[in-house]
């Protein structure tokens, strides 16, 4: 998540536990809920010890806990250089759990997603993931700048009680879509089981999930994904397809089944986020080949999904291949 939206979360759930009268410590926690990300100076470090890698240690527990320790002596004194002598007091606790509380804030936004999380590192390297939401949400995004605005705007413009009112309105809207988020997302856990799928996809409708399966073998590799609804169950037609892991001998592409087998591999080389992401590809014939459009289910906006547009020539098996954003619904209709 951009760190913006864990400044913003810190900062609500900060004012949440110490109200207007703690403002030192909602500050703290504010700064707090960036603070993980601070894991970036490790990176050349971090082929040696993985721990220090980003998303390793400083997003667990202990990682948190530490930053909290060390925080709470640097904090009152960086908090007073920055804003005044005023900001400077308080209960050594006090900024202890603030930081806390901002801290691991950070690490519950980033759990939201599927790029998981070691909670309980060093001592377990389990790494957890609620797939509850997208890295990259307009939706969430779009709050946090509305947030922002509304409470620039406020400064200095309205009272101490409307901009209680105010921040506590924004912190019930923040925890009521991380409870709508997280108890869809039990709920269609519960159907993917039901119906046989491997992985839950969110989409930028808390309401709205993809459902993902995967299998291979030594000859094929099988897809399929399906629209889930949490009010409707399953929209429309789950769709399929199947990706023999050797191309057939020349002509190279007669079917769109080799079309697909021979542009995976080149796709997969071709961008990172579908090796990253879940995916799916659609072939289509054209003049000379055939036409397929690989592309990320989870790296997607406004209809548009990232991914790799590939061409495959039915006389020679050649393939070239860029990276694209396209519409697959509409570039693809009669696939």
């Amino acid at each position: 998540m951009d760190p913006f939206s864990h400044i913003l979360l810190a900062y609500l759930l900060g004012f949440g536990v110490f109200g207007a009268q703690g403002l030192p410590y909602v500050v703290a926690s504010a700064f707090a809920g960036a603070l993980p990300d601070a894991d970036v100076i490790f990176y050349p470090l971090s082929s040696r010890f993985p721990m220090l890698r980003h998303r390793g240690v400083s997003h667990s527990i202990l990682g948190v806990t530490a930053i909290a320790v060390v925080g709470t002596f640097l904090a009152p004194r960086a908090l007073a250089w920055a804003f005044g002598p005023s900001f400077g007091h308080g209960s050594p606790l006090y900024y202890f759990v603030a930081l806390e509380v901002g801290g691991l804030s950070h690490v519950l936004l980033d759990a939201m997603d599927h790029w998981s999380v070691p909670i309980f590192a060093p001592f377990s390297p389990h790494e957890y993931h609620f797939d509850a939401d997208r890295i990259m949400n307009f939706g969430a995004m779009s709050f946090t700048v509305f947030s922002y605005a509304v409470m620039l705007y406020e400064r200095g413009r309205v009272g101490v009680g409307l901009w209680e009112l105010t921040t506590y309105a924004l912190l019930a809207a923040a925890v009521a879509y991380f409870v709508v988020r997280l108890v869809a997302r039990w709920r269609v856990g519960i159907a993917r089981r039901q119906l046989g799928y491997d992985d839950v996809i969110p989409q930028a409708n808390p309401l709205v999930f993809l459902l993902h399966g995967r299998t291979e073998t030594a000859e094929e590799i099988r897809f399929r994904f399906a629209r889930y609804h949490l009010a409707r169950g399953v929209e429309g037609t789950p769709r399929a397809m199947i990706v023999p892991r050797t191309p057939q001998p020349s002509p190279v592409a007669p079917t769109p089944e080799s079309a697909l087998s021979c542009s995976y591999p080149v796709a997969l080389r071709e961008s990172w986020i579908l090796g990253e992401t879940h995916h799916y590809g659609i072939a289509r014939p054209v003049a000379g080949g055939f036409e397929v459009f690989w592309y990320s289910l989870e790296m997607a906006s406004f209809g548009r999904s990232a991914g790799v547009l590939a061409r495959v020539d039915s006389a020679t098996g050649a393939v070239t291949a860029r990276t694209a954003w396209r519409n697959p619904a509409r570039v693809f209709e009669a696939a």
